[in-house]
This record gives structure tokens, sequence and C-alpha cells, in this order.
């Protein structure tokens, strides 16, 4: 049994709950938050026992395995490191730093100690998103000329005043850090590395330091272009978070509010998986969607050295260097190029 501790017992925890309950093999045996009203009601809904307001005590009380972080962005990669020092695995909420010194600080601690780094990047396990891999897999769109993603999604202001650390630069990044961040890690995940960006972000709405719409050109070192359109401001609600390939053989567009739906799936030769495109379109609860407990059943068997990580650290890395590189571009106004230097 891999006994997991969570911390940050905010709105994504409770995908990580409801994943890790459903995972044969795994359970959370205690949780921490500085709000332990918070963390109570997600104790008493979950059948936890262990209740800490403070991370230390909860790494310094438990008998850990891993340690599941769901604070805010800026707080990732330090709790990472204060686990990894103990000895125990992470598993760490996107994105896994919001700067590229402090992701690889986390990296290199969970290399010198010896402990699995794990990123969550539950939207590359849809099965919507699995179908798309392998039609780029197997290579049936011949060659890709152009990629799209558009996140299109509303957050009133009132979702920034429910806590402090929403919208600033030292805890949370912007549109593309937070909210777009599973939409750059699949572009990157599904073309390949991307040589430059040019980008253009700006804060038109929200009382906030960081933007809340922006665009972004990516070039990938395979000649793919892409494109990707972010925006808080959707009125009235969530409307679109959706991705388009484009190649010579193929047409694909995933979208719904969060790639949940195939709207458009044309190839110029048959594919015994265009016979289940249909059955791979389904109804999230919430932008999340349904890849947390796959993701936890590949984390459980990794950790018991049944298969390979999905995403570690290093691959979790790459998509936060293109977010980096979209804000240096949309800072300085120029095209950026990759790795970041």
């Amino acid at each position: 049994m891999i006994k997991f501790g969570l911390v940050g017992c905010g709105r994504i925890s409770e995908s990580h709950f409801k994943a890790v309950e459903k995972t044969d093999g795994a359970s959370i045996v205690s949780c921490c938050d500085t709000n332990i009203e918070r963390a109570n009601e997600k104790a008493a809904a979950f059948g936890i026992n262990s209740v800490y307001r403070d991370y230390r005590e909860m790494l310094n009380s438990e008998k850990l395995d891993a340690v599941i972080i769901c604070t805010p962005s800026g707080h990732h990669a330090q709790a990472g490191i204060m686990a990894a020092e103990k000895g125990l695995h992470v598993v760490t909420e996107k994105p896994m730093a919001i700067d590229l010194q402090s992701a690889d600080a986390l990296i290199n601690a969970c290399d010198m100690n010896g402990v699995r780094l794990f990123v969550v990047k539950q939207n590359r396990l849809n099965s919507t998103m699995q179908l798309l891999k392998n039609a780029v897999s197997k290579n049936r769109f011949g060659r890709i000329f152009m990629v799209q993603s558009n996140v299109f999604w509303q957050r009133p202001q009132s979702y920034y005043d429910q806590a402090k650390w929403r919208g600033t630069w030292e805890f949370d990044g912007g549109a593309f850090m937070n909210q777009a961040s599973h939409y750059v890690d699949a572009l990157y995940w599904l073309i390949g590395p991307v040589d430059h960006v040019m980008a253009e972000t700006a804060t038109m709405e929200r009382k906030i330091e960081t933007e809340d719409t922006g665009s972004a050109i990516l070039k990938f070192r395979n000649g793919v272009i892409g494109t990707i359109n972010v925006t808080l401001l959707t009125y009235p609600k969530n409307f679109e978070g959706s991705i388009t390939v484009l190649g010579e053989k193929g047409t694909v567009k995933i979208g719904g509010i969060a790639v949940n739906r195939i709207d458009k799936w044309e190839f110029e030769e048959y594919d015994d998986d265009d016979r289940i495109v249909t059955e791979s379109n389904y109804q999230p609860p919430n932008v999340y969607g349904f890849g947390h407990l796959p993701y936890y059943i590949n984390v459980v068997s990794t950790l018991t050295n049944k298969a390979d990580p999905d995403t570690d650290g290093r691959d979790g890395r790459k998509s936060l260097e293109i977010i980096r590189a979209i804000y240096l571009s949309a800072k300085s106004g120029k095209r950026i190029a990759l790795p970041l230097k």
C-alpha cells in the first residue's frame, strides 16, 4: 500500500482525493492545509484520520511513502524539496514551479535523495487526447502543418478575490501559467520540441498582477507552426478548451469546454480507431476531466516497479520552459529562442 500525504486542500485537491480513493494499492492517510477547517472538511469527506495545519509537522509525524502537492503554484517546488529531503516521492500539480530555477532545484533534490518526481498532466490521459496522440504517433496526418489551441474560459473577479495568491506573479502566474498550462503541455506532447515563440499578453479586465488574456505563436523544430489563444474573460462562462491539428492527410479538432469532445475527425485512410471516436466523447464535471485516476494508476505502478512514469520532472519542466518563453516574449516584444539560457 502506497501511503500518501496531501498538502493543499483547495479546489483541485478534490480530484486527487477521489482518484486515489479509486486506485488499488494507494491511500491518502493524512492531509494538511493552513486553513484547518478546509482540511478537516476534506478529511471528513474521505475518511482521513490525520489532519495538520503545519506541513513540516505532517512530514515529521506521519509514515508516508509520497506527498501530493496541491498548494498555490509558487509553493510547489519548496514543498516538493522538503518532501524529497525526507526521502518521500513527490506528486505535484501543474505547474511544478513558476520559474525554471525552482523547477531545477526540485528536480535536483529528488535526484539527490533517490525519490521519484511526478508532475500531474492528466489531460494527456483523457480518452479524446489519447486518440489524437495515437493518430499523431501512427503518422495518420502525414506532414503536420499547423496546430492551434484555444482556452476561452471565464474567471470572474470574485475568483481572484477568494485568495490573495491568485493572479500574483510570486505564487500563481497568469492565464498561460495556470489555466492554459495543460494546453501548452499538450502541444509539446503532440508535436515535439519548440524552437522559438512570440507572444502578446494583457491584463484587460481583472484587477490582478498577471495577464488575463494572451496569444502566442510557437514555431516547432520540425517546422510546424502553432498558436495558442487564452482568455479568462469569456462571457458568460467557460466556452472552449480545444486543440486542432491540420495535416496533409488529416484534420482533427478536440473541442468542448476542456478537450472532452471530438468536433472533427477526418483522415485520408481508415484506421480502427475511427470506430471509437464517438465513444471517446465524455462530459466532465469540471475542466479537470477524468485523467487523475489513470494518472494515479501509473504513479502506483511506477512506485511498485511495474511501469515507467507518464510524466516525470524533466518532462514537466518542458512546458514550464515554453510558458516562461511566452512571458519573456510578451515582456520584451522579441522572438524568444528555446532552450532558455
